[in-house]
């Protein structure tokens, strides 16, 4: 998204610079939490959910907030509204990982929340994926 906006060089490099530092951050800070899947041990998953969060934020409120002076310096409405509409569909579909990340936090044990778990990445892959590749 970063790419196809009107944004300097230097601002559009400082920006995938931070927004991937921000990415993997989030990746490594809820990672670990991935392993536990036991109901007793909800309060550890939910700390590195809440770790993997803070990231997270970050670049949600950049995509939709921070990024909107270039989305709106963009002069060709057209292509202002495809990259308004990728910003949204991106978070939107990012929205979903969080959502799949707490199935053990749900209820969901054993055997079930392993499909689960594998089942809603899935469809977070195919609507993060596709989707934002076909606007």
């Amino acid at each position: 998204i970063i790419l196809v906006m009107k944004l300097s060089a230097e601002e559009s490099s400082s920006k995938s610079v931070t927004l991937g530092a921000a990415a993997a951050l989030m990746i490594i800070a809820g990672y670990p939490g991935e392993i536990v899947l036991d109901a007793d041990q909800a309060s550890t998953r939910w700390m590195f959910w809440g770790a993997a969060m803070l990231p997270f934020s970050y670049i949600v409120y950049t995509l939709l907030v921070g990024l909107s002076g270039a989305t709106n310096a963009e002069e060709d409405a057209e292509i202002r509204g495809k990259i308004k509409q990728a910003q949204v569909l991106t978070v939107l579909s990012w929205c979903t990982y969080p959502i799949v990340y707490i199935f053990p936090m749900m209820g969901i044990t054993g055997s079930n929340v392993v499909v689960a778990i594998q089942i809603g990445y899935s469809v977070s892959d195919i609507i993060s994926k596709c989707a934002v590749g076909l606007l």
